[in-house]
């Protein structure tokens, strides 16, 4: 089957299943930023979520996209090398016109994979696979608390600097990947044209800005209270 055989169509595997993340990255953001103007809400959200029949399918879905994107990101960039053989390393200067994050799309994105362990470690398996294996509650800086109380999370991890500097290098991984992912995933799709590529290419810039401070916004105001 070309889909999963040849390279175009694993590229478009990875394209769709990018485009997937990128929206879910969106709903993320807004659930982040009501947090910052009301923690009553944020963990209103937290608890009409949970560990709901709903929320679970939505996570093994989200889980799906991940391993999906992952994977086939590794197929594509294992394959390439082996396309090129030698060749890789006759060339240490970046072509002109050729980006620096399209070149290092592989890198940035185990980064952000690396961060989102971290990042699933304090909040996911805190949260949803707690109250999945029968706990409702969680010792947090030595104060227990809910385990649908997500507002709370976000002050106990946000106070500490360390953790503050690693996500916001995390965003910044995170900027550079979807500057590149997000334009390229959607010329790959066939939702492109030679008229639309630079339109394409501007709206990813803004977009990845756009949702990189956001995030980034989250972690310094919550940083910024807690002082």
């Amino acid at each position: 089957m070309w889909l999963l055989n040849s390279s175009v169509g694993k590229k478009l595997i990875m394209s769709i299943s990018g485009v997937f993340l990128i929206l879910f990255l969106l709903f993320h953001l807004s659930m982040n930023i009501a947090a910052v103007f009301s923690e009553e809400a944020y963990n209103l959200i937290c608890s009409f979520l949970g560990s709901n029949w709903y929320a679970v399918a939505g996570t093994l879905v989200l889980a799906a996209g991940f391993v999906i994107h992952i994977l086939y990101s590794i197929l594509l960039t294992l394959q390439n090398r082996k396309a090129r053989g030698n060749s890789r390393y006759a060339v240490n200067v970046r072509p002109k016109n050729v980006e620096w994050s399209s070149q290092n799309m592989f890198v940035l994105g185990l980064i952000v994979v690396c961060f989102l362990v971290l990042h699933f470690s304090q909040f996911w398996y805190k949260m949803m696979f707690a109250e999945l294996i029968g706990h409702h509650t969680v010792v947090l800086g030595g104060a227990t608390v809910s385990t649908q109380a997500g507002a709370e999370f976000i002050k106990y991890y946000f106070s500490q600097p360390l953790i503050v500097a690693l996500y916001l290098v995390w965003y910044v991984a995170l900027w550079f990947h979807l500057t590149h992912g997000f334009w390229s995933a959607i010329q790959t799709i066939g939702w492109s044209n030679a008229l639309w590529l630079k339109r394409w290419q501007v709206i990813s810039n803004i977009f990845a800005t756009l949702v990189c401070l956001g995030f980034a916004f989250v972690t310094i105001a919550f940083f910024l209270k807690s002082l």
